[in-house]
């Protein structure tokens, strides 16, 4: 059997199931001696994620096809590289996460945090809390007139506690939030949730947005991150400190209607996305290569 070789700048979830394929071979990196005596080979395939350094460029330059994950990802390597618009394909990242009833598990969340099943819950989490708006998505809580609701903010045990001395300035919400340090089931919070607000600065697709939608949430997002390219324009934040935030979000919580219609047509996109669905979609491409 003939197979596709593959290689990549960072290692995700597709490219682990990817890796196990009995037709696809994932390309060694070269160690010194191999640099010396023999002719450097390139993949069929490059994986590109993130800033496109040399390194990056030759890979691309030399592979039959490159997978990215955004569109502006694409543009910006065609405009770099001058490589034909049909030797390069988008696939979003994959979601891997296991879907369970969110009554169910808002139920139990709300349960364990002490939290009034009756109340909406607005979340957010991420890697670098700081630089994904946790100050901003303060802010736009402050402002919103909607009252029953409940925050959850869910990081690292070091993020949580330099959080805690900023929450002062934040008396109208003092009752309303809940941290969460170092949560073991990050996933049934998204799933208990029913806005995620993610205002960050960060520019790299933010694959949370991908989950939220996947565990039926309603999802703001400011445009400086790549995830805006799956989103509508009611989703879209034009910056991090955007005034019409509160505004929509009052009127998502206000209207249970629109809540419960937004929550389906975000599980029913993510669900484009999944891991098997991408898988599916690559392996078109293979078969193409």
């Amino acid at each position: 059997m003939t197979k596709t070789t593959i290689s990549y700048k960072t290692k995700n979830n597709l490219i682990e199931e990817l890796s196990k394929q009995g037709n696809v071979e994932v390309l060694k990196e070269e160690n010194f001696f191999m640099k010396l005596f023999s002719q450097k080979k390139y993949a069929d395939v490059y994986f590109h994620s993130g800033s496109l350094d040399d390194k990056s460029i030759e890979n691309i330059k030399n592979s039959k096809i490159t997978i990215t994950n955004t569109f502006a990802s694409m543009n910006q390597i065609i405009a770099k590289t001058k490589i034909s618009h049909e030797k390069i394909k988008v696939i979003y990242p994959s979601i891997n996460v296991e879907y369970k009833k969110t009554k169910e598990v808002k139920a139990k969340i709300c349960e364990e945090l002490q939290i009034d099943l009756s109340n909406k819950i607005i979340f957010f989490t991420a890697k670098n809390i700081k630089s994904s708006g946790v100050k901003e998505f303060l802010d736009i809580c402050s402002s919103l007139t909607y009252q029953d609701f409940k925050i959850i903010i869910a990081a690292e045990k070091k993020q949580i506690a330099a959080l805690r001395f900023q929450l002062p300035k934040y008396q109208k919400l003092q009752d309303k939030i809940v941290l969460l340090e170092d949560y073991s089931n990050i996933n049934d919070l998204f799933l208990a949730s029913d806005i995620f607000l993610l205002p960050t600065y960060n520019k790299s697709f933010s694959t949370n947005i991908l989950k939220a939608m996947f565990c039926k949430c309603v999802v703001f997002l400011s445009i400086d991150n790549d995830a805006k390219e799956i989103l509508d324009i009611f989703a879209s934040l034009d910056s991090p400190t955007d005034s019409s935030a509160a505004f929509k979000i009052d009127a998502i919580l206000q209207g249970e209607n629109d809540l419960r219609q937004i929550k389906k047509q975000n599980r029913k996109l993510a669900l484009e996305f999944t891991l098997e669905n991408n898988l599916e979609k690559i392996n078109h491409i293979l078969e193409n290569v």
